[in-house]
């Protein structure tokens, strides 16, 4: 399974609730580990939010983002 990237969030739990979304809208969806901060809690920084290669185009649709292409 190849992952690509979808979009960098402004925070890890902004990050989380995308992938919760996508995935309840039936898109495997993670954000990039070394994003995220666990050891200390949340990150407030960005993190990017990884899907399959295959599912792009409808996770940009889930989350209404504009297509770059």
């Amino acid at each position: 399974m190849e992952w690509v990237y979808l979009a960098t969030a402004p925070d890890q739990v902004v990050a989380e609730m995308w992938v919760e979304a996508l995935k309840d809208a039936g898109v495997a969806a993670m954000i990039r580990p070394s994003d995220t901060v666990s050891f200390l809690g949340v990150s407030g920084y960005g993190c990017r939010v990884q899907v399959r290669k295959r599912d792009l185009q409808l996770a940009k649709e889930v989350l209404g983002l504009e297509d770059e292409a």
